[in-house]
């Protein structure tokens, strides 16, 4: 059952939201930086916007990779690998920056609130 991480940036607070698989319907195609409604979490009024995820696997979503594809690449850092010593790349797999049925946990911020506008 596909898992939304709904952070709240004024508060810090974090939501932890299952959806069924009809909901995560709407989402699949959405890539890394796309505004989608609140309604797909039970939040109507909410806008909220997609900020990386990881499939059934584990592999983490990077915003650079265009697609939903699963590829081996050289990392330096960011999502997907965290280097030890200054300097040091690994080849690591990760999945592109696109929603697919393999994508099992979401993460969204809240960028706009009912009533309020985004500036």
């Amino acid at each position: 059952m596909p898992t939304l991480n709904i952070s709240d940036p004024e508060t810090g607070a974090c939501k932890r939201v299952e959806i069924d698989e009809d909901r995560m319907r709407v989402l699949i195609g959405r890539r890394i930086g796309e505004i989608v409604d609140g309604a797909v979490a039970d939040m109507p009024g909410y806008k909220l916007q997609l900020t990386g995820g990881c499939d059934k696997d584990g592999f983490p979503m990077r915003p650079d990779i265009h697609g939903g594809v699963k590829v081996r690449v050289l990392l330096s850092g960011g999502p997907g690998y965290k280097p030890r010593r200054r300097g040091e790349r690994r080849k690591k797999m990760v999945r592109g920056n696109t929603v697919t049925r393999e994508t099992v946990f979401l993460n969204l911020k809240i960028v706009e609130r009912p009533g309020h506008r985004r500036e």
